[in-house]
C-alpha cells in the first residue's frame, strides 16, 4: 500500500515538474533575444568604469608599495628585493588583468 502511494506521488511530482518546465520554456521564447542583447549592452557598459577603477587601485597599491619598499630600504632590511618584487608584481597583475578582460569581452 505504501509503495503504491509513493509511486503515485512520484508520478504526480514528475508530471508537475514537466508541466512547469514546458510552461517556462513557452514564456522564455517570447522576448529572449531582446533580453540577451540588453544584458550584453549593460555588461559591456560597465567595462570602462571598472577598468578605470582597477587602474586607480593599481596606482594606489603602487604608491603604498613604493613607500613600504623605501622604508625597508632605509632601515637596511635584507628582504627589500622580495618586497619590491611582490608589490611590483601585484600592480602589474592588476593592470594586465584589466587589459586582458577588456580585450576579451569588448
Amino acid at each position: 500500500m505504501l509503495k503504491e502511494i509513493n509511486n503515485k506521488t512520484q508520478k504526480r511530482f514528475f508530471a508537475l515538474a514537466a508541466m512547469v518546465l514546458i510552461a517556462a520554456n513557452t514564456f522564455a521564447q517570447g522576448n529572449g533575444m531582446a533580453g540577451i542583447n540588453d544584458a550584453t549592452s549593460m555588461v559591456s557598459s560597465y567595462f570602462d568604469p571598472i577598468t578605470k577603477l582597477i587602474y586607480a587601485i593599481g596606482a594606489v597599491l603602487g604608491l603604498v608599495g613604493g613607500v613600504k619598499v623605501y622604508s625597508k630600504f632605509q632601515s637596511g632590511d635584507p628582504d627589500t628585493s622580495k618586497t619590491a618584487a611582490s608589490w611590483f608584481g601585484g600592480c602589474i597583475f592588476l593592470i594586465v588583468t584589466a587589459t586582458i578582460l577588456r580585450s576579451f569581452f569588448l
